[in-house]
């Protein structure tokens, strides 16, 4: 009886060990490249806004058609190459960024930071206030799924306030001050971050990859600030 107890035993740690053993190689076969990587970055730069602008750099939603507007449509702004832009071209810059899950359609009467003008039929660009604190993100984690990517990224502000100093300021989304870098040393900003990651936001974003374009899905906060 002792045998059979110690070989059920054994045999149990033998299945466990193989579940262990197979998530650790699903782990190393999910290898992210430096290509995809920038990729990833690349697209969410293009949408990380300014929050004094858009109120989130980036907000939370489940589906992007629930998504702030304000956000939507200076994120399209952004990517636009000039300062005049008809109908037509707002629309496809939106599509090209959120794909064809987002049915919104631009305002045809304009918004607060792209006017419409009757005469022309045209849109302008409004110029915006910004504060000297730079809205930033770093990629904290990135994991591969059916149908894009999980990414885990941490929120945090540049302070460059201190015009007479080298130093710039690194402050959490609630602008309580972390600590100060060199400004001539960008890898210590990623250590003071990562050396104080319970002080700052995190955020999990999916992202949908389609024909090799990469559209953003849904975005939550993880945890909140201890």
């Amino acid at each position: 009886m002792k045998k059979l107890v110690v070989i059920i035993i054994i045999l149990i740690l033998v299945f466990v060990g193989m579940i262990i053993y197979k998530n650790i190689t699903i782990s190393t076969n999910n290898n992210i490249s430096v290509e995809e990587i920038n990729q990833i970055e690349t697209y969410l730069v293009k949408i990380y806004m300014w929050k004094e602008i858009t109120g989130d750099a980036l907000p939370c939603f489940n589906d992007i058609n629930q998504a702030d507007e304000t956000w939507i449509w200076e994120a399209v702004k952004k990517n636009l190459e000039d300062y005049e832009f008809s109908y037509e071209q707002i629309n496809s810059k939106k599509q090209e960024l959120f794909g064809e899950k987002l049915t919104k359609d631009f305002p045809e009467e304009g918004t607060d930071y792209l006017t419409y003008n009757e005469e022309t039929n045209e849109y302008y660009a409004t110029g915006v206030g910004l504060d000297q604190q730079e809205d930033e993100f770093l990629l904290n984690n990135i994991t591969k799924t059916d149908t894009g990517y999980e990414i885990e990224i941490v929120e945090y502000l540049e302070d460059y306030s201190q015009t007479e100093s080298d130093s710039i300021i690194i402050r959490n989304i609630a602008e309580d001050e972390i600590g100060k870098v060199s400004s001539l040393e960008e890898e210590s900003v990623k250590e003071l971050i990562k050396n104080n990651l319970d002080k700052f936001t995190k955020k999990k974003v999916k992202l949908r990859k389609e024909n090799e374009q990469l559209y953003i899905e849904s975005v939550s906060k993880i945890e909140e600030m201890q």
